[in-house]
């Protein structure tokens, strides 16, 4: 089970963290990622981290505005972002991957959480 948090109304140019909380003993063992679903777009990949933390790759779109890290122990992913603009205004889901590397495509995912709302709007 995945479940998101942190989502919120926001101002362009602030900064928010998500977190997704996971249970079950596979947490530590597979890729996760970041998804978004803006109204009338299809879900589109945000960011993805590989099993250990090691790699991590984004969208174009969010590069040197946001950060994907894992706390395994905790069984914790987050995303931080920075710098948020109108654009980013989506439902934020995070998802839990079938493989150990990074995953940047939808169907590499088997798990995903119910999402979290952020809305950047001055």
């Amino acid at each position: 089970q995945l479940v998101e948090s942190g989502g919120g109304l926001v101002q362009p140019g602030d900064s928010l963290r998500l977190s997704c909380a996971a249970s079950g003993r596979t947490f530590g063992s597979y890729g996760m990622g970041w998804f978004r679903q803006a109204p009338g777009k299809e879900r589109e990949f945000v960011a993805a981290i590989n099993w250990s933390g090691s790699n991590t790759d984004y969208a174009d779109s969010v590069k040197g505005r946001f950060t994907i890290s894992r706390d395994n122990a905790k069984k914790l992913l987050y995303l931080q972002m920075n710098s948020l603009k109108p654009e980013d205004t989506a439902v934020y889901y995070c998802a839990l991957s079938t493989g150990v590397v990074v995953a940047t495509t939808a169907y590499e995912y088997a798990y995903w959480g119910q999402g979290t709302q952020v809305t950047v709007s001055s």
